[in-house]
């Protein structure tokens, strides 16, 4: 069962919050895992006043520059208004800069009433028993904050990966999240477990993360099926993923990758 005491975040007050040792990311141990900012990120722009119900359909993450382990600042704001359809902003500051930024279209949430066969979705990968460990250069910080069970693939393991995971605590110590929360928690994964190349010599950082729903996520157990592809003539590539909960695929994510060696 998830550990309550595990907090990504401890709210400081007046849209302030210090990240905990659970965010940090396998690249340096000062800098946050983009999971934990893009999740922070969704819960603003839920939070951000409407006149109507809203659904948040599809999420865009730009991570503009490393973001320490340490206080962050998040502000909100809607950039198009509209009684259906709006656009949203929310960003993430460390000290005197802006970390992150994301852009989302939310939706007037409206029940519809569809013709059978009309709402069906695609079928979740298997969901197994038994835990996985972590692996040697992931372990830590972030990567022990998820209880990660894998269909397919590891951390180490080259090539796809399908992997069941869930948060161990909270994303807002004392707060339950929600399914956009854990998802984006989550989808920022999806080159870590799909790598083609080893962490301990290569480098494959994304500057973005993209996430597009199909329907809402449900419950603390998701999955990631993701794949990498690389272009070595140029230095980049690209990891896509489906996105479940135990009912379905709920969405697609992807990742463009700047690939260097350490």
């Amino acid at each position: 069962m998830p550990v309550v005491s595990i907090a990504y975040y401890l709210p400081l007050g007046d849209d302030r919050y210090t990240a905990t040792e659970h965010t940090q990311g396998p690249w340096d141990r000062g800098l946050q895992h983009g999971g934990p900012p893009s999740a922070l990120l969704a819960r603003e722009l839920e939070r951000l006043a409407a006149d109507a119900p809203r659904v948040v359909v599809r999420m865009s993450i730009d991570l503009l520059g490393p973001v320490p382990v340490g206080d962050v600042t998040i502000a909100a704001r809607v950039l198009r208004p509209g009684r259906k359809v709006e656009l949203v902003e929310a960003e993430l500051s460390a000290g005197d800069r802006v970390a992150v930024r994301a852009l989302a279209w939310r939706l007037r949430s409206e029940a519809l009433e569809l013709p059978a066969g009309a709402g069906e979705f695609r079928l979740p990968p298997a969901f197994p028993d038994t835990d996985s460990p972590s692996a040697p250069g992931w372990a830590g910080g972030f990567i022990d904050s998820l209880q990660a069970r894998f269909v397919e693939g590891g951390w180490n393991s080259a090539g796809p990966a399908t992997m069941w995971a869930r948060m161990r605590g909270a994303l807002v110590a004392d707060e339950q999240p929600t399914g956009l929360q854990r998802l984006m928690v989550l989808a920022d994964c999806g080159n870590g477990i799909s790598s083609r190349l080893p962490i301990g010599s290569w480098m494959f950082i994304n500057p973005d993360l993209a996430v597009h729903l199909g329907r809402q996520p449900e419950g603390e157990w998701l999955c990631l099926e993701a794949e990498t592809s690389i272009d070595p003539a140029h230095g980049f590539g690209l990891a896509s993923s489906r996105l479940y909960d135990r009912t379905g695929q709920v969405g697609t994510g992807a990742q463009s990758l700047f690939v260097t060696p350490r």
